[in-house]
């Protein structure tokens, strides 16, 4: 399976078919025991433990649950993540911040706390959070699963213009069919425990 930089696709399959396994092996949770990967520039096969923090920081990470510190304003959140990718300088951290959340509809969002907002302002918190280090490869995993259909149309349209803008490659996990209609792009199905391309090409 090969994703190039800018591209969008979404990852499809039945629950067990390995769809979460594959996200865990891209991002360094589950090592990658036989064959060959290669994301952001990292062997998965010969990646050290101590390597995977480097690995993610080229990569943006999102969840379905949203994984934000709830007891921290929607700035603070963002700082944190900076603080942790070792970004020093507190203006340069200000003004990625606002950047981001500009780009993602918030800017008068920035001292909110998580719960004053909706479950769509939230999720774009975490997509301005996915993008903070400008990753090369955006991993969503059911992004709007908990979200109404049109605050979810809304997220996808801005992944895929954010993709495009950045020259991000996006992959999207989903079981919204509705989505795949609406919002077409190249599907790759995961299918017990095998990866299959939208043309049905078997890639090994």
């Amino acid at each position: 399976m090969t994703l190039h930089q800018g591209e969008f696709a979404y990852l499809i399959g039945k629950t067990g078919s390995g769809k979460s396994s594959l996200l865990k092996t891209l991002y360094g949770e589950l090592p990658l025991l036989t064959g060959t990967g290669n994301v952001a520039g990292f062997d998965l096969h010969t990646l050290a433990w101590d390597n995977v923090p480097m690995l993610r920081r080229r990569l943006g990470i999102i969840f379905q649950d949203f994984n934000l510190l709830m007891d921290r304003t929607v700035e603070e959140n963002l700082k944190f993540v900076l603080r942790a990718t070792e970004w020093k300088d507190e203006h340069k951290m200000d003004l990625r911040i606002n950047d981001l959340l500009h780009r993602v509809g918030l800017s008068t969002k920035k001292l909110r706390m998580p719960h004053e907002l909706s479950g769509g302002e939230q999720q774009r918190v975490v997509i301005a959070r996915s993008l903070l280090n400008e990753p090369k490869l955006i991993l969503a995993d059911e992004p709007t699963g908990n979200l109404d259909p049109d605050t979810s149309d809304n997220i996808i349209m801005l992944l895929k213009e954010l993709a495009e803008e950045n020259n991000t490659a996006v992959l999207m996990a989903t079981h919204d069919y509705y989505v795949l209609e609406k919002f077409p792009a190249r599907i790759i199905r995961c299918q017990e425990g095998r990866i299959f391309s939208q043309e049905d090409f078997e890639v090994r």
